[in-house]
């Protein structure tokens, strides 16, 4: 099961997330249908639905991450696999997406942009919902980040939960956003949005390494992860 300590980080990590994500998913936020003829109630709802969307996206990719995770546990390479990944964040932050292949965008990427455009024509619940699952999937280095946290976690469910609670860490500040808040995203602030991806994905990765290495510092380098439960923090 999840630890108190491991959803902690899950929350703290999407709200720092969030900051990110007004540089990057803004745009998307700030442009989600709204049926003029609606309740200030169901606009409010259609806005937290897709939030919610994007968060059950999250889950669905924790499911996997969680049973990697276990898959790593039976074969005590939990230390390994956790080095490996922090030293594969810090290599992404010399990667731009210009590095992306050719095959990822064509037969990934537009088609979820294809969907969206096809989405946004509709103001009901539902397109809003979809949108925002559809909105989860786009590439993110802060989700792969919370995802090799995930992966440290001891199972489907765990995974899944830690990955929940980090879609629910960017819903304050993207609910305010989608909501029409277009002063979150004044010139002045985006400079520091900038610089918020490569520091905490460099956080998240030195995180990783020293848990990897077992260096007996509470809370965050147990003596072993195997020993631990599995969880990222015991």
């Amino acid at each position: 099961m999840i630890s108190m300590i491991s959803m902690g980080e899950a929350l703290t990590l999407g709200a720092i997330t969030s900051l990110h994500c007004m540089g990057m998913c803004g745009p998307l936020a700030l442009a989600l249908p709204a049926n003029k003829k609606a309740s200030k109630f169901r606009h409010v709802l259609g806005r937290l639905v897709y939030n919610l969307g994007r968060a059950v996206t999250y889950a669905c990719m924790g499911i996997f991450a969680g049973v990697l995770g276990k898959r790593i546990q039976l074969y005590d390479l939990q230390n390994t696999v956790s080095i490996l990944f922090g030293v594969l964040l810090l290599a992404s932050l010399f990667l731009s997406a210009k590095h992306m292949p050719a095959w990822v965008i064509r037969f990934f990427y537009k088609p979820i942009q294809q969907g969206l455009g096809r989405i946004l024509k509709r103001g009901s619940i539902v397109g809003l919902f979809q949108i925002g699952l559809l909105n989860g999937l786009l590439p993110c280095g802060m989700v792969y980040a919370a995802l090799a946290l995930a992966s440290l976690q001891t199972g489907a469910i765990s995974g899944a939960v830690f990955m929940f609670l980090f879609g629910l860490g960017t819903l304050p500040l993207m609910f305010a956003l989608s909501l029409g808040g277009l002063s979150l995203r004044a010139p002045k602030l985006q400079p520091v949005l900038n610089r918020i991806i490569p520091t905490v994905t460099f956080l998240v990765a030195v995180l990783l390494i020293l848990r990897g290495l077992s260096l007996n510092i509470p809370f965050i380098s147990p003596p072993d992860l195997s020993t631990a439960g599995g969880a990222c923090c015991h």
